[in-house]
């Protein structure tokens, strides 16, 4: 099969690989659909994250199971399938408590599993699945959807589970007003959540009017272009004289939880989900000053699926407008281009056997 492989900073190839089979009871084979790259796929193609050995990545895709092992009941050959950027048991304490990303058996796309055992990575045209039971979520009544449907399922993977994350992470909900930091699927994501969840003034901050477009699709009622101070005294302005009342830090840099922090009224609810980058520490001095209350971290997408998945397939949203470009699997190095150098928001990756 063909496979995205990283073999170092800004060394993206497609080569083949070995066809991925049934290796423990729990397995299932997933013929992909569709995946894509992830804005956390960028920090090791930037060397932000350093590559000693080639390695398979991706960790978003949706698709068709092929093949199940003895002990998997929660999917069925022929399912169409989304799954979550975590692998997860679905039975150990923390994957109950509904903190997939923190199972105790947990094991990474593109990695091993617990018992040493490789797993694909996710840009690929096949992928074996460990611990399907718990990972793996059936969309009900959809075979073969469409190139709208699939964009805004293989969002529910990660990004837009994310995004829903640092809403409910920063308390939103009816009458808050919000400001989210972050312009990316992730960012945009978080706009159409905090809609969602009823928030009644959305401030996006944003300085490409592609991106600004799409968060006013998604429910923002501003859009701010400015930076640091200034930007905080802009949110100000709009909500008249006050901050917001939930932050969603959608970045992972020492910038964007600046913004987000002077963005926060006191007393005010910070969500953050941005993929530390590395100087992106909270200050405590400013938490305590402010008594600003902070959640988030990693998304267990796989915990809002189902909710999500309701509202995507009722047409209630439509999240796959994130996706900007649509490139065959082959041009994989292409689309890491694009997302780098910011000409697209987010690509979705077609194999050639899933290509109509």
């Amino acid at each position: 099969m063909r496979a995205t492989m990283i073999h170092g900073t800004r060394d993206i190839r497609v080569e083949d690989r070995p066809d991925p089979e049934l290796l423990l009871p729990g397995d299932a084979v997933v013929r992909v659909a569709a995946a894509c790259v992830c804005g956390s796929d960028l920090w090791p193609y930037r060397g932000v994250r350093e590559i000693t050995e080639a390695k398979p990545i991706g960790h978003e895709f949706v698709g068709v199971v092929e093949e199940v092992g003895d002990e998997v009941t929660a999917v069925k050959v022929g399912d169409f399938v989304v799954a979550p950027w975590a692998i997860s048991c679905g039975e150990c304490p923390p994957c109950r408590d509904g903190v997939q990303v923190a199972c105790e058996h947990r094991a990474a796309w593109g990695a091993t599993d617990e018992n040493g055992l490789p797993v694909d990575g996710g840009q690929g045209e096949r992928v074996r699945v460990p611990m399907a039971n718990g990972t793996l979520v059936p969309v009900p009544g959809v075979t073969d959807p469409d190139e709208d449907l699939t964009k805004s399922l293989l969002t529910l993977s990660d990004v837009m589970g994310t995004g829903h994350h640092a809403a409910v992470a920063a308390h939103v909900g009816p009458g808050r007003s919000v400001v989210v930091v972050g312009d990316g699927a992730v960012g945009l994501c978080a706009v159409l959540a905090a809609k969602r969840l009823g928030a009644e003034q959305i401030i996006a901050m944003s300085r490409h009017e592609d991106r600004a477009a799409i968060a006013r699709k998604f429910g923002a009622t501003h859009v701010v272009a400015e930076r640091g101070k200034e930007a905080a005294e802009k949110v100000r302005e709009i909500l008249g004289g006050v901050l917001a009342d939930s932050v969603l830090e959608c970045v992972g840099t020492h910038e964007s939880m600046d913004q987000a922090l002077r963005c926060t009224r006191p007393g005010g609810s910070l969500g953050f989900v941005g993929v530390p980058a590395g100087g992106s520490e909270l200050p405590i001095g400013t938490l305590f000053a402010k008594n600003i209350s902070v959640g988030g971290g990693a998304a267990s997408t796989r915990a809002y699926l189902p909710e999500l998945l309701d509202d995507v397939l009722s047409g209630e949203i439509n999240p796959g407008l994130v996706f900007d470009a649509v490139m065959p699997l082959e041009d994989a190095a292409e689309a890491y281009r694009a997302m780098d150098e910011r000409r697209s928001i987010k690509v979705m990756l077609v194999p050639a056997d899933a290509q109509r």
